[in-house]
């Protein structure tokens, strides 16, 4: 892929990309900025940023709008779970530390993507290319590797993206079955996820995603009535240190983890927005857009941990609209606007895991297939569905793919990118400070992999054991 990209974007593409910007301004307003670009470019320097013909770009307050939505799903309702696990000041303190550290792993996947894309002479790159370019720069032993590691991110990509659409298939059944307990005996969520298997997948046959801009802006504005009443929730329950833990036990801090890094981790839609916006540039830097939004996630999710626990302490649920009054009108008002949200929300999810799949692998091999406009969708909602009734455990599945893909794609590869892209340049004293602390990020991600993982199988085992008991 990587080497298919540099041979087709040469010195003189980037010239004549900039002859077709000199055409596309006919009142002349950017002429002194072109010429500065051609200039620089006979000079034998070149900004990916001048040469990103996008359609659409978006501002500044855009990219930080689109950046909070993407980060504001199931992840943070299930934060208070995530401190009834880890206790209300070691919560506190190890959110503030993962969130500083992801972003920090964000800024040197970008920061690397660009460098590459200079010395590539490229406008952009993917996630699964930058993993790519960079390790054929690395040492020998990952230049090896950097034919497999396109499809080893793509497999981490869609592992998250399809675990994500199994939390959302459980967040939904999970919220109708207790509005609908309410007034029936006996609702199954898992009937109510099942029922669920065709309205996903004809939502998810959509192709165009403008189409789905105005359910999306509608969803926005039912998730804003939705944490009002959560808010006032919150507000209207006791506030209290009685009976919480201030540090929890330590063979559940796994499970804090794996949520804060689900919860957290927006990776799949960084890249894209960053690509996507009008000035590039100002995505990183001290003030930029990733520093603002990750800074304004980090501070909901650490309140939302912490007073969502203080409030419920031990009654708290996998998500706090689960631990709601069930009986007051507002709160399932709540819970089925939620459920509403998160239903629109999942053909977003579901397009990124149709793209890997379909795009860079079936669609070639089923290309004459007369059957392939209906092959390209169900299977994979399917199998969501059908993970989401077998283990239908909302925390456990947050933490699990939390802890096994973010581990490696938020923290892991990013420490490992930078050091290949690098390489050449890591000598002396500064060489071996970045070395060691790239070093310590990979290890610090695979054991909370490992770990994280391990732990939410054998919390799920638990989980069908003791169901298993109680029916016998």
């Amino acid at each position: 892929m990587c080497k298919h990209v540099e041979a087709t974007t040469t010195f003189s593409a980037a010239i004549s990309s900039t002859e077709q910007l000199t055409h596309k301004d006919k009142d002349n307003s950017h002429t002194v900025e072109l010429k500065e670009i051609q200039k620089s470019i006979e000079a034998g320097e070149y900004d990916p940023y001048d040469f990103r013909d996008v359609e659409h770009p978006t501002t500044n307050i855009e990219t930080l709008l689109h950046l909070l939505k993407g980060s504001l799903g199931t992840g943070i309702l299930a934060m208070p779970m995530a401190f009834y696990h880890s206790g209300y000041v070691l919560g506190l303190i190890a959110t503030a530390a993962i969130g500083l550290l992801c972003t920090y792993c964000i800024h040197m996947l970008i920061k690397c993507e660009y460098e590459l894309c200079k010395r590539r002479k490229v406008s952009y790159m993917t996630y699964p290319a930058t993993a790519e370019c960079a390790l054929q720069e690395g040492p020998p032993f990952l230049q090896k590797l950097a034919p497999y590691s396109v499809h080893v991110c793509n497999t981490f990509l869609l592992l998250y993206q399809l675990g994500t659409c199994c939390v959302y298939t459980v967040f939904i059944g999970e919220n109708v079955q207790k509005v609908l307990s309410e007034y029936f005996d006996g609702v199954d969520e898992r009937l109510i996820m099942l029922a669920f298997l065709l309205p996903l997948i004809f939502i998810n046959y959509i192709k165009n995603l403008k189409l789905l801009v105005p359910l999306s802006s509608f969803a926005n504005v039912l998730t804003v009535i939705s944490f009002g009443i959560i808010l006032y929730y919150l507000i209207k329950e006791d506030i209290t240190l009685e009976d919480r833990k201030p540090v929890g036990n330590w063979r559940d801090f796994p499970l804090f983890f794996g949520t804060v890094l689900f919860a957290l981790e927006a990776i799949g839609v960084i890249m894209p927005l960053e690509n996507e916006m009008k000035t590039p540039g100002s995505f990183g830097g001290s003030c930029g857009v990733l520093n603002i939004g990750m800074f304004s996630i980090i501070t909901m999710y650490v309140l939302m941990g912490l007073f969502g626990y203080l409030a419920y302490g031990s009654k708290i649920e996998g998500s706090i609209s689960y631990s709601l009054n069930g009986e007051e009108i507002p709160a399932q008002v709540a819970k089925i606007l939620l459920a509403l949200t998160i239903f629109i929300s999942h053909s977003l999810q579901m397009y990124v895991a149709i793209d890997i799949t379909w795009n860079q692998y079936l669609n070639i091999k089923l290309e004459k297939s007369r059957y392939k406009t209906f092959l390209r969708v169900p299977h994979q909602d399917f199998a969501c569905i059908c993970l989401a009734v077998a283990v239908p455990y909302i925390d456990l599945f947050i933490s699990l793919f939390g802890a096994l893909c973010l581990s490696a794609l938020g923290l892991a590869f990013p420490a490992i990118i930078d050091t290949s892209t690098y390489w050449d340049t890591l000598k002396g004293v500064r060489g071996i400070l970045i070395l060691t602390k790239n070093f310590f990020i990979v290890i610090f991600a695979v054991c909370g992999l490992v770990v994280g993982t391990s732990t939410s199988l054998e919390k799920i085992v638990e989980k069908f054991s003791t169901s298993g008991n109680s029916t016998t």
